[in-house]
């Protein structure tokens, strides 16, 4: 007979406020989840103030484009970054080797001299 143990759920219920309609969400950080729902809220209505729309779900959209805008500039930034970093690694392994290529010259010379 095969048992799965099955790991407790630790997700606990949160309520959230967005754009004035209230949603029961559950997670495992319900302080994240609250801080996520703040932020939806606040873009939500600098989208609505901005644009001057009471549409809802017009509004959502458009919130959505804005946060997805701002994660394909965070990863465009991100990928930009590793890169730059994998450069600066190969440098510092490729002057390493040079130094340790020299350091052992220096140590042959001193065995035979």
């Amino acid at each position: 007979m095969d048992e799965t143990v099955t790991p407790p759920d630790t997700s606990q219920s949160v309520s959230v406020d967005i754009y004035d309609q209230v949603y029961h969400l559950r997670g495992i950080d319900p302080a994240y989840i609250d801080s996520l729902a703040r932020s939806v809220d606040a873009k939500m209505r600098a989208v609505s103030a901005h644009g001057g729309t009471v549409d809802s779900l017009r509004v959502a959209v458009l919130a959505a484009l804005n946060i997805a805008d701002e994660l394909a500039t965070l990863r465009q930034r991100y990928d930009t970054l590793a890169g730059s970093i994998n450069q600066s690694q190969n440098n510092l392994r490729s002057r390493a080797g040079s130094i340790a290529g020299m350091l052992d010259e220096v140590l042959n010379e001193r065995k035979v001299g």
